[in-house]
């Protein structure tokens, strides 16, 4: 049934290493279910209810993946995009979340209209085999800085913004937190060296064994502010929370923001949605040589409408923007090739809805070894690019930098595809540039003018 439904044997995979790579994406998201519900908590909302409703999208957003496209992404509520809605739509302009929900109601609604019509696809088609590379590339060093910070091992500094953490400094938390996730990376590098399989959960799960044994050892200890035991806590969810956000998204006053700010909400949640989306989708099917020989994604066009069912579902059950993660590049590393991937991934965010304190217990300093190991993996796309070609080459290469750098995937792409348009033209090269990135170089500028 599971190879007549996903294709295992055409797309070189089996079952196991579908169902590891499914669990080893997961617990590479897992993040997701504590952190939204704190972001959009500070926006009036229910913490427990934001809880259900990041599981509940992430579920339908990831299960029409897996059923839609036969695809290895797993879909949940966007980083930065719970940042924008909670500080800036919400703190900063003093809308209610019931307001912004609206606005991603309306985005998601857009989305499956443009997948429709294939405007979407049409975008994704367009951008050059070069930026697509490079997109990859940027995501891995992109994901990889995630892993650090997330680790402890990159912490702020007031004179260059980030350097190394202090082990000795709190050593008993931050300290051996960070010590603990390097240990990760050498573990889970040599467990992949030696084509282990499930080599990247393995690593997951073997450094959160370590952290515990630590905690026993009195090396690791809780402070119950930031840094909490790393033993499950086994208790239930209150599902009735649920109907605190349920369906909150159609009660709003459009006279709290006005009809121009609520517009502009609306396209920046598009803006960045559209090309943090396309930009997972390229990053991670370039990694996995899923991309036909013009650099096309085969089932773009149902991987697109199930990003934007996840968004609209989203919103009516009360989180944030719903996306494709990059982290789905983890299971891509650890062999998933299929939607079985995404269904397994699916399935485990249901399923934390009864168990959800197990499993955001994970800590971050076990996941962040995974992000590290599978930055490195997508960065060795680098290869492909054509750096002889220096009007492709240069464009490339801004993209990757930026990504990292702006803390954006899509400030990337925007920077790739502006810099390919300039410099193509500046160097006569104007018919190798199709009329979609020249509309896509306009509209980014405009949306820096006015966004």
């Amino acid at each position: 049934m599971l190879e007549k439904l996903f294709k295992l044997k055409e797309h070189g995979t089996n079952v196991r290493t579908e169902i590891m790579a499914g669990i080893t994406t997961f617990m590479t998201m897992a993040y997701i279910l504590a952190v939204n519900p704190s972001i959009l908590s500070d926006a009036g909302m229910d913490s427990t209810a934001v809880l259900l409703a990041t599981c509940l999208a992430s579920f339908i957003g990831t299960a029409c993946m897996a059923f839609m496209a036969n695809l290895p992404f797993a879909l949940s509520a966007g980083m930065g995009l719970n940042a924008y809605l909670a500080y800036t739509v919400c703190l900063g302009y003093g809308c209610s979340w019931q307001t912004a929900l609206m606005a991603v109601f309306i985005e998601g609604v857009i989305f499956i209209l443009l997948s429709v019509t294939n405007v979407r696809e049409a975008i994704f088609n367009a951008i050059p085999l070069s930026l697509k590379k490079a997109v990859s590339v940027g995501i891995g060093l992109f994901i990889a800085f995630i892993g650090l910070q997330n680790a402890g091992l990159s912490v702020d500094n007031g004179s260059t913004l980030v350097s190394l953490v202090s082990f000795r400094e709190n050593f008993h938390t931050s300290g051996i937190c960070a010590l603990l996730a390097f240990i990760g990376v050498l573990i889970t590098a040599v467990l992949y060296i030696r084509n282990v399989k499930g080599a990247i959960l393995i690593g997951i799960l073997g450094t959160w064994a370590l952290g515990m044994i630590c905690q026993l050892c009195g090396i690791y200890t809780p402070d119950s502010e930031n840094y909490f035991s790393l033993f499950p806590v086994f208790q239930m969810t209150d599902f009735s929370k649920l109907g605190e956000t349920l369906g909150k998204c159609f009660q709003v006053n459009m006279q709290d923001v006005g009809i121009f700010n609520f517009i502009v909400i609306i396209f920046s949640f598009l803006f960045v949605d559209l090309f943090d989306t396309l930009g997972t989708l390229i990053g991670v099917s370039a990694k996995a040589d899923m991309l036909d020989e013009n650099g096309r994604l085969p089932a773009i066009k149902p991987a697109l409408m199930a990003d934007a069912v996840a968004t609209t579902a989203g919103a009516v059950l009360g989180t944030s923007t719903t996306t494709t993660f990059v982290e789905s590049a983890a299971g891509v590393g650890a062999g998933g090739r299929t939607g079985l991937t995404a269904l397994t991934t699916a399935v485990l965010f249901l399923t934390s809805t009864l168990l959800a304190p197990i499993f955001i217990a994970v800590p971050s300093f076990a996941t962040a070894p995974a992000l590290i190991v599978v930055g490195f993996l997508m960065f060795s796309t680098i290869t492909d690019i054509k750096f002889d070609d220096y009007a492709s080459a240069i464009p490339a290469y801004l993209c990757v930098i930026a990504m990292p750098l702006f803390y954006s995937i899509s400030e990337g792409i925007a920077v790739g595809i502006i810099s390919y348009t300039v410099l193509h033209l500046a160097s006569g090269k104007k018919d190798s540039v199709n009329i979609v990135m020249y509309l896509l170089s306009v509209l980014f500028i405009l949306k820096y003018i006015f966004l």
